[in-house]
């Protein structure tokens, strides 16, 4: 079984971070003379994660009257998101958001989130996320230099490729399905016959285009904000496994702030995060229209219970890796499905 590590690309990536910082520190001094929080994404401007930077900027500088400014970095400006965690780590960046699946190799108990068919709907998800196995991740986080801040949504991840709907498993058999970093997901399309293969998203329009890959998942808002309508045609609505994101502070910056001003901070994070997950599920029905009027094909009729039993085996893996005692949390606060 191949290994992933994750998380530890800190001596490789910094130096690529600190020169994309170097047009930031361009700035007007005047615009530096107050303390100024440097927030770097992976997405594009059009995306709800930029949204919820904005929101949380627009609320930081409003509530400290403007003692605290907020800079916005979009669209992966300060590298991959595994250099934006090492930059966060550091302190080079003071605050990112990204998947939680970036985070697993630091905190490898996090991965039962993302398990497949883990969750049945967004509120179970907040549940767990927002209760006791959410707060158990966060505990983790200083001790890697990190302050964790909120789990806003990416949502639920939709395949989409080029081949034909997927309805059951055997649908997925020697599909070149793009995967993310996820062991968990890795493990479940190599076990459905697919052939997983790991590229950043900023690179996956390209290889759908070329051919280098024939598939993809991800939940309906990157689909969108990254145009794979226009490379992809066929849409299934699989719900197979639920994405949660992190939204970090690098510790030592957060520690440096006032009382005042880390409340001014948790409280923009939790509300900022509070708007863009309920724009993401107002916006869910909206994308799918929108993408079968570009011209996608859309099949919801995908059999879950087939999936579920398939899968099986990518759960008892995570178990003997990590325990169940994450996954037994999880489905004591969200009252979700057994394993």
């Amino acid at each position: 079984m191949t290994r992933f590590l994750f998380g530890t690309t800190l001596g490789m990536t910094l130096g690529t971070t600190a020169a994309a910082l170097m047009v930031a520190m361009s700035v007007s001094s005047s615009v530096w003379a107050a303390t100024t929080l440097r927030f770097a994404h992976p997405t594009p401007q059009s995306d709800l994660q930029h949204v919820l930077a904005e929101k949380f900027k627009e609320e930081v500088e409003k509530a400290s009257d403007g003692d605290l400014k907020v800079q916005i970095f979009p669209n992966g400006q300060l590298g991959n998101d595994a250099q934006m965690i090492d930059g966060a780590r550091s302190g080079i960046i003071d605050i990112t958001l990204s998947g939680l699946t970036n985070f697993t190799g630091m905190v490898p108990e996090a991965g039962a989130f993302e398990l497949p068919f883990m969750f049945t709907d967004s509120n179970a998800a907040y549940q767990a996320l927002d209760g006791a196995p959410g707060e158990a991740v966060m505990s983790k986080l200083p001790a890697l230099g990190l302050k964790g801040l909120a789990f806003p949504e990416n949502g639920f991840r939709e395949m989409t490729n080029n081949r034909g709907p997927i309805r059951e498993p055997a649908d997925l058999k020697g599909l070149r399905m793009r995967v993310n970093n996820s062991i968990t997901l890795n493990n479940m399309f190599e076990l459905l016959g697919a052939n997983p293969q790991q590229l950043p998203v900023a690179e996956l329009y390209t290889a759908l285009e070329t051919g280098v890959v024939d598939a993809q998942e991800h939940p309906l808002g990157i689909v969108v904000s990254f145009n794979f309508n226009e490379v992809q045609d066929y849409l299934s609505i699989s719900n197979h496994a639920y994405s949660a994101l992190l939204m970090v502070m690098n510790q030592k910056r957060f520690d440096s702030l006032t009382p005042e001003q880390q409340q001014i901070v948790e409280k923009a994070a939790a509300d900022a995060t509070a708007m863009q997950r309920q724009m993401n599920t107002e916006q869910t029905e909206q994308m799918i229209t929108t993408l079968e009027e570009e011209g996608m094909e859309v099949n919801r009729d995908v059999d879950t219970a087939a999936f579920q039993q398939a899968i099986e085996p990518v759960w008892e893996t995570f178990v003997d890796l990590n325990g169940d005692e994450m996954i037994k949390a999880i489905q004591a606060v969200s009252g979700e499905r057994q394993s």
